[in-house]
């Protein structure tokens, strides 16, 4: 469940970039997921993330032109705590 962003969603807006869905292990509450968006927007090239903690997932919205690679946001899910993502296929 996510309450807030310090982005602004932008998924439906005209001109949106591309989006990534990480499947993410090891939450356990709604604090998880903003913990993760909050380390996910922080990464260069982000407009915004959204975790749905219950789903397992989270969807990375990306500025339109960016070249994020799926690794760094990888990292930036480990970074946030003590979390497993990975590419959702």
């Amino acid at each position: 469940m996510k309450l807030f962003s310090r982005k602004k969603d932008t998924a439906a807006a005209p001109g949106a970039g591309p989006q990534v869905v990480l499947l993410v292990e090891g939450m356990h509450c709604s604090s998880c997921g903003l913990l993760i968006d909050d380390e996910l927007e922080d990464v260069p090239g982000v407009r915004s993330s959204t975790t749905d903690v219950k789903a397992g997932r989270t969807t990375v919205r990306l500025e339109e032109g960016a070249d994020v690679d799926t690794a760094v946001l990888v990292a930036a899910v480990q970074q946030a705590g003590d979390y497993k993502a990975r590419p959702a296929d």
